[in-house]
Formats: structure tokens, sequence, C-alpha cells
């Protein structure tokens, strides 16, 4: 098995519950692929990117639950969002049946005007009343963007300002002009809108490089094991089937099954050049495009924040993650914050003081006690292809995790498994390739775990849809 991310992990482990023996080879010194850690010279650790999970990554939970991990994962119940003039609201749930759940706090959200409440309810209602699947969604042939389906059902410009790009740009790292709407549409029905949990937002306590040490004692408890630092120069194929990998040591291992765990532009380099251009399935990769993340960390030498996060509007900063709070921190009075900019395109260029200086500006507006505060360090991290793009037509290219390889199988969000670039996504592809694995070996199984069910009100639209 080749790649330590989240869905080579979620492979490995299930493949070894199941009974193989699992070697699981990662380039890196670490484990978790995009969604790692790592410890900076003065020993602080610091993750890529913060990640969060929501209450309907059922496949998440149910790896965090498999590797031990589950008690690190802090979730809140409580929306809170800042605007630059100082206003703050929130959105959480009550005692009525989906999808009325939210509708209270969000009548009362002061960041939006009457009208913006308006057509926003009008646009959820139409999602809500279908189930998920609105017919201009499906008489579109998944050819429409979010932006033009908003813009269709007469979304204002602060309404999609304020509440829809605030929410589906950090969901799905993409502008919401290159978002396919079915997976924009997907995101706010399983999360807000069908059942009255699939919205609350899961943080790890931990840094993320620590959620995966149980994969590495899970392996090795039932004989199998974990490289690091160990790089392959590709696979070695024979008659349409491969027979080995090569390590950049030029030895080679062989096994009974291959899973590629890698990112989708890296896949093609490991096969013969003949074999990408002759197999669609290969060749097509290159038709997924990435989106970039850039996670921006800094340390303050007091207490600025007392929130344990924020989502920002109107801001290019996304959200503010109050890591001293999460992590349990803070005895010596100062605080660590990250902020999340996803789909950075405009950050790529700049450089990191310009970056933090902007940063830095837009937390004084929300956060006045910055601007008293002294910043002891900050840097920054670019993600430039953090996850694949979400476009319309894209699940075309998205590969069956049974590669047309004989023994090769793959694992990875930009796989086909129903859910963008995610960690829900990812495990998602995980376990989806470990079953196809069990199935060829003549032992199926089910490990991939079905959504949360629809509750309330969204259950009985859903069996009418």
């Amino acid at each position: 098995m080749i790649g330590g991310g989240l869905a080579g992990l979620s492979s490995a482990v299930a493949l070894a519950e199941a009974g193989f023996r699992v070697r699981l080879l990662e380039k890196r010194p670490h484990l978790g692929g995009r969604a790692a850690s790592y410890v900076l010279p003065g020993g602080e650790h610091v993750d890529n990117c913060q990640h969060v999970t929501l209450g309907c990554c059922t496949n998440l939970e149910d790896f965090y639950r498999r590797v031990g991990a589950a008690d690190q994962i802090r979730f809140f119940d409580r929306l809170l969002f800042a605007a630059p003039d100082g206003r703050r609201g929130a959105i959480a749930s009550v005692a009525l049946p989906p999808p009325l759940h939210m509708a209270p706090s969000f009548a009362f959200f002061p960041l939006l005007g009457l009208n913006d409440k308006r057509v926003v309810a009008q646009a959820l209602l139409s999602i809500a009343r279908s189930g998920g699947r609105p017919a201009d969604i499906s008489s579109q042939g998944g050819n429409i963007t979010m932006l033009a389906w908003l813009q269709k059902h007469r979304q204002t410009h602060r309404a999609i300002r304020r509440f829809w790009e605030v929410i589906l740009v950090s969901a799905l790292d993409e502008e919401l002009d290159r978002i396919d709407a079915r997976y924009g549409i997907d995101v706010f029905w399983k999360a807000f809108l069908s059942t009255r949990g699939g919205y609350r937002v899961g943080i790890p306590r931990v840094p993320l490089g620590d959620l995966y040490e149980g994969c590495r004692k899970a392996l090795a408890l039932r004989g199998g094991e974990v490289q690091l630092r160990a790089g392959v120069r590709g696979f070695r194929v024979e008659e349409g089937a491969v027979t080995g990998v090569e390590r950049e040591d030029c030895s080679v291992e062989t096994a009974d099954y291959y899973l590629s765990a890698v990112p989708q532009d890296i896949l093609p380099e490991l096969l013969p050049s003949e074999v990408v251009e002759l197999e669609p399935v290969f060749s097509n990769l290159r038709n997924l495009r990435t989106s970039p993340i850039t996670g921006v960390h800094l340390w303050f030498d007091r207490v600025v924040m007392n929130e344990p996060f924020l989502t920002l509007v109107d801001s290019t900063t996304q959200w503010v993650f109050n890591k001293t709070q999460l992590y349990g921190g803070g005895e010596n009075g100062g605080q660590y914050l990250q902020l999340v900019i996803s789909a950075s395109y405009a950050l790529t260029s700049r450089s990191r003081q310009d970056i933090i200086a902007m940063c830095l500006e837009e937390l004084r507006r929300v956060l006045p006690a910055t601007a008293d505060a002294t910043l002891v360090k900050g840097t920054v991290v670019k993600e430039m292809s953090a996850t694949f793009s979400p476009e319309p037509g894209s699940d075309r290219w998205r590969p069956a995790q049974k590669s047309p390889l004989g023994g090769l199988f793959l694992a990875g969000d930009w796989t086909a498994t129903g859910w963008p670039s995610t960690m829900e996504g990812a495990v998602r592809s995980g376990y989806l390739a470990a079953e196809a694995i069990l199935s060829d070996v003549g032992m199926p199984r089910k490990l991939l775990q079905p959504d949360l069910p629809a509750e309330g009100l969204a259950r009985l639209w859903t069996r009418g849809s």
C-alpha cells in the first residue's frame, strides 16, 4: 500500500481488521498526507491546515472510532459568525423537526437583512422539499454551477456573500462559480436540513498527526507495519497487471494486492507512460483541477480571543481557530490562533509577510484585543493543490477503486465516492477500496457507513422525492 493519508490509512486499518497483512509505504516523515501536522524549530506543533469534521461525516467518525481517536474530537452545536463591523450572529439547532430546527436562530441572524433571509429560506425550502435533489439540478445534467443555481433562485448579493459563500467555499475549497451545484446542495441537505445534528462541527483536541498514531498501532497488532520516508519510483506492470513496486533504493516490493493512495496528479507518474496513454482511467486524471488552501498561524503574547472558533464574513480570512483553547493550554498567558483561507488563489503569489499583515488587519476588526497584543511569531502554510476542484462535470474523470490493471486498487478523495474532496470523502474511498479487494478475494464485506437518516419533515420529503 502506497500513501499514508486518510485514504490509505482507512484502507489499511479495514484490511488489517479483515485479516490482511498490510505494509504501508509513506514518502513523508509523518502520516496524514494533506491532513497532517509537523513540528516547527521552536517546538510548536502545526497542522498544515485546520481540518474539521461534521456530524454528517459518518465514515470519518467510524474511522476515528476504529483507531481509538474518537475521544480526541470535540463537537460544537453553535456556529458563531463575525462581521468586520463588530456584529456577531449565531446559528444553532432547537427542538423542532428538521428542516425547521435551525429556523429560529436563522430568523434572528443579524448579519442578513429581511429580504436576504427570505430568498435564502426559499432556496433552502426548495432543497428540502426535493429531498436534496432539486429538479432544476437534474434537468441541467450536472452542468450548472452553484453560483448559477443561486442566481436562478434570485439570491441577493449579500445573501450569497454572507451565507452561501461563507459555508460552501470553506466546505468545498472552491469558488461558487466553479462548484458543481449538486455538491453545494448536498452540503446544505446533509449538514443543515435533513438531520438535527448533521451541522455539528467536530474539531481535534490534538495536532492532526496525533490522531493517526492509533493506525500504526492497529496495523502492528495485526502483523502489519508502517514505513515512513519510504518513497517509491513506480509500479512494475507486465501483461496488464502490477507485479511489484520499485522503491527509491531500487529494491522491489511484491504483494498479492497493491493499493495506491497517492494524489491524482502523482499516480500517473508511478505508472509506465504507455499504460497511462492506453488507459483512459489514468490519462483522464489530468482533467481534474486542484484548488489551494492557505493556513496562517499566529502566536500572540496574550489572550485575544475567547471563543473556540469564529467564522468571518466579508473577509479574506474565513475561519479563526483558537488552538490554545482547543488544545487545553494557555498556562503561559499567550495564545495561538490558526486562520484558514480556502480557494486561496489570490494568495498563491503573495509573500508570507503580506499575508500575515492582511490577516492581522482583518483580525483587528473582529477581535479588537489583537490591536494591543504583540505578535510573537507567525507562519504561513500554502497547500497549492490541497483538493481537487468539484467543477461541473468533474465526476466523469473520477475512477472506481478497482483499476483496469490486475492487482491494483485506488484510494483517494478524488476517486468515485459520491462526495467532494473532504476527509469524509477520503475515508469513504479507503473503505470502498478495501471492499473491492475483499470482494476480489472472495470475502465480501460492507465497510462503507450510510449517511445519517433524514428526520422529521425531511424524512417525509425524502420519501416523496
